[in-house]
């Protein structure tokens, strides 16, 4: 029996309620394929601000150190939007987190299941082409970490700048992932940069394409990024992996999110080149609805799914927990923000939508 230790950090507003049935898939599945999950809970975020007086306390920090993986919830939310930018949660615990653990790879999968495309704002004729799309950004270097950055000057001549910088290095290992990612879906890597404008996008290109030789089964194709972004509403079905910097992959990953319908159906992975990552859903900590009952826990039970296929390479278990949620939308087990206005008298609780995939793994 493979032993493995999880650091759990479910953080602020839904994310304790969706943590809960994250880690009942887990034990199910656990006992299923015989192996073991020690998990220890650690606080985060606006939680820990106010418990412990930071965002990412020493000894969160150690927890996570000494974990095989991180499954994160949500942080943040308006309590703790007053504080100055670098003490709130979201680039206080968030962004360093991913610094500390050097987690340079972003994968989002973003898939419009065929039980939901009515809920994508695209036409029901391009919603229902195969929509299955893997966003895989490099989230530690690029334009949110380069130096210099900052403000100067007096008056109208004020000046605010940031730095968008990348290494040959840092290309290189994130296209690497793509195209790895790429050959085990349907052999296709879309590159998104703005090379007819910017120089980093100019190397962007250049790297990818000594990458690609190394994969010579996998398509490549370059888009701009404002193509890529227009090519996504036209026809988001002819995308496989979309490979991206932190800048673009941060507003294509939005926009993948923005046509499945619903923020409460996406995972998210952020993983270093070990294999140790953080997972975590793609949404928010919802304040307006914690403790109401009526969150989503699909992208956190998806997160928990992707933590088992990335980190710990367990993949049976995470093909079984992706079936049973498959299988759970399809049957229709829908919490309110899925369905329409005249059907939110069937809408399930946070509780039964949990309940229902435990049931689906425990049968198949």
């Amino acid at each position: 029996m493979s032993k493995h230790s999880i650091a759990v950090l479910a953080g602020d507003g839904i994310g304790p309620e969706v943590m809960e049935q994250a880690l009942r898939a887990l034990s199910v599945v656990s006992s299923k394929y015989d192996f073991e999950l020690a998990y220890k809970e650690y606080p985060v975020g606006g939680f820990a601000i106010d418990t412990c007086g930071e965002a990412l306390p020493k000894e969160t920090l150690a927890g996570c150190e000494a974990a095989d993986a991180i499954l994160f919830g949500s942080i943040g939310g308006p309590k703790w939007d007053t504080l100055p930018l670098d003490l709130r949660p979201e680039r206080a615990a968030l962004l360093k987190l991913r610094s500390h653990f050097d987690l340079f790879s972003n994968l989002r999968p973003a898939k419009i299941y065929e039980s939901l495309a009515h809920l994508s704002p695209l036409r029901p004729d391009i919603a229902k082409n195969n929509v299955d799309v893997l966003v895989v950004r490099e989230l530690t270097s690029g334009i949110y970490f380069g130096q210099p950055k900052g403000i100067e000057g007096e008056g109208e001549q004020t000046n605010a700048f940031d730095t968008m910088r990348y290494s040959k290095a840092e290309i290189r290992r994130i296209a690497k992932t793509a195209f790895i990612a790429a050959s085990k879906r349907k052999n296709k890597v879309t590159s998104v940069d703005k090379a007819n404008v910017l120089v980093t996008s100019r190397l962007w290109r250049e790297i990818v394409e000594e990458v690609a030789t190394d994969y010579p089964d996998i398509e490549l194709e370059h888009l701009y990024i404002d193509n890529a972004t227009m090519q996504l509403v036209a026809n988001p079905g002819q995308f496989d992996v979309m490979l991206c910097s932190n800048l673009f992959g941060d507003i294509v990953s939005d926009e993948c999110a923005m046509i499945t319908g619903s923020m409460g159906l996406l995972p998210s992975a952020s993983i270093n080149e070990a294999g140790f990552g953080m997972f975590e859903p793609a949404g928010g900590s919802a304040p307006d609805i914690a403790g109401l009952g009526i969150a989503n826990p699909v992208a956190q039970i998806l997160s928990a799914s992707m933590m088992l296929r990335h980190s710990l390479n367990l993949t049976e278990a995470a093909d079984c927990i992706d079936n049973a949620v498959l299988k759970t939308l399809s049957d229709g087990v829908l919490t309110g923000e899925l369905l329409p206005a005249d059907q939110k008298q069937n809408a399930k609780s946070t509780q039964d939508v949990g309940d229902y995939i435990i049931s689906q793994l425990s049968e198949h």
